[in-house]
């Protein structure tokens, strides 16, 4: 099926009590991992090309391949701009045929995060795709010392939802992006205030390097849409040294990269409750 806008999905999502998850990528090798993972988990998948790659020559030659390889596939595809940092990459990224676009105004004061987001939902809806915001900040786990500055304030939420007309909200709970230095310490009773206040989908970001409860519990709070990335390189990394010490063969490398991708993307479809949801519409 062609690719799609994923947040139809997201929505039946957050409504049965699941979530779908992004998966990072940079070559094509796991893209191939991570879809024959959906395909036999028979689960929606999110592909995400993170900021620094929209400006680079291939993304378009990536995101055409990407809507092929999508037209073949028995499961809805989403191709995801991942922390777009301003208005002018997600249009880029639209008139590449991104099916969704996330603007991280997150550092912003709330009322340009806000206007920001405002235009580019406007531009989004209009070709049908679909825009996740950021409010709160997720840091960089290298960088983080316990700082709780960046944590989403509940009360914020509503007004944002209310006057951007956002369709997913990427929202900090104490997660962070990268290599966690120690075990993270997410605040469930922050995400149960704010998904009191909305009923959008709830997306984490940071989700590399926590335990398979703190996942449950943040899908069994809203989490509707989970990115993961490095563990997935973690793995490959581990996969292709692995194949290194055995035999120098090219194809064995590359193919080191597709099987660890689609492992590790077959055990979040598992985790994340999204296995059949693939044409399960409003139904568990």
């Amino acid at each position: 099926m062609p690719i799609t806008s994923i947040i139809g999905e997201l929505g039946r999502a957050r409504r049965g009590g699941y979530a779908i998850p992004l998966f990072g990528f940079f070559e094509m090798n796991a893209v191939e991992g991570v879809i024959r993972a959906a395909e036999e988990a028979s689960s929606p998948v999110i592909l995400g090309i993170y900021t620094n790659m929209i400006d680079a020559d291939s993304v378009e030659a990536s995101a055409a391949y990407i809507r092929r390889r999508a037209e073949g596939c028995k499961v809805p595809v989403s191709l995801f701009l991942d922390h777009g940092q301003s208005y002018e990459q997600c249009i880029r990224a639209m008139a590449f045929g991104f099916t969704d676009v996330m603007f991280d105004g997150s550092r912003l004061p709330f009322e340009e995060n806000m206007e920001i987001t405002r235009l580019i939902v406007r531009a989004a809806h209009a070709v049908g795709a679909g825009v996740e915001a950021e409010l709160g900040h997720v840091g960089m786990a290298a960088d983080e010392a316990g700082d709780s500055s960046g944590l989403t304030d509940p009360d914020s939420v509503r007004r944002f939802v209310a006057e951007t007309g956002v369709d997913s909200l990427a929202i900090s709970i104490g997660t962070a992006h990268g290599v966690y230095r120690g075990t993270p310490r997410l605040d469930f009773d922050l995400l149960s205030r704010i998904a009191s206040v909305t009923d959008i989908p709830l997306v984490m970001h940071g989700g590399s390097g926590l335990t398979e409860e703190q996942f449950r519990r943040a899908v069994a709070g809203g989490m509707a849409k989970i990115n993961i990335a490095t563990d997935l390189f973690q793995a490959s990394t581990a996969a292709m040294r692995e194949k290194a010490l055995q035999e120098a063969d090219y194809g064995c490398m590359v193919e080191a990269v597709a099987s660890a991708h689609y492992e590790r993307s077959l055990h979040y479809f598992k985790l994340f409750g999204s296995v059949n949801a693939a044409g399960r519409g409003d139904m568990r």
